[in-house]
């Protein structure tokens, strides 16, 4: 049996419907214009590009919003196993400015998870492999579903 509760929902396809889930309410996400390009067990990969009203007074991408992105690669790795899990503790590390145009890809995986508490990783990069941020994140799971589980016969 799956994570999940349900023994007929391979785990990749169940993250993947998790995120498609999660995405559909997110507001936020979708005004950055993160792309979701990968999902699987405790990890998603996102990019968006960097638009000129999210640059700083010095002309470079707000740091709020490179956090933004790297939490939102957290929130949709550590929900992939269909259950709500929220952040408790995150932060962040800037090693290189971000500019209009930059593309920026994110990458979230979990190091460990253990019971209700889950550590993970978030590593930012830009489109020529610089790293521009790494992100830290501790998530609390609540065991409450994400989405409807089906009664077992």
């Amino acid at each position: 049996m799956s994570e999940s509760g349900d023994p007929a929902i391979d785990p990749r396809e169940m993250a993947e419907r998790c995120v498609r889930t999660m995405l559909a309410d997110d507001a936020f996400s979708r005004w950055l214009g993160i792309e979701v390009v990968a999902v699987a067990p405790r990890s998603a990969t996102l990019r968006m590009a960097v638009r000129a009203e999210m640059l700083n007074g010095f002309g470079v991408c707000h740091g709020g919003v490179t956090f933004s992105l790297a939490d939102s690669a957290l929130a949709f790795a550590c929900n992939t196993n269909n259950r709500v899990t929220l952040s408790v503790d995150n932060a962040i590390s800037y090693p290189a400015p971000v500019h209009e145009g930059d593309i920026l890809t994110a990458v979230a995986a979990a190091e460990i998870v253990g019971g209700r508490i889950g550590f993970y990783t978030v590593k930012v990069t830009r489109q020529d492999g610089g790293t521009v941020a790494i992100f830290r994140g501790t998530v609390y799971d609540t065991g409450r579903p994400l989405l409807p589980v089906q009664p077992q016969p």
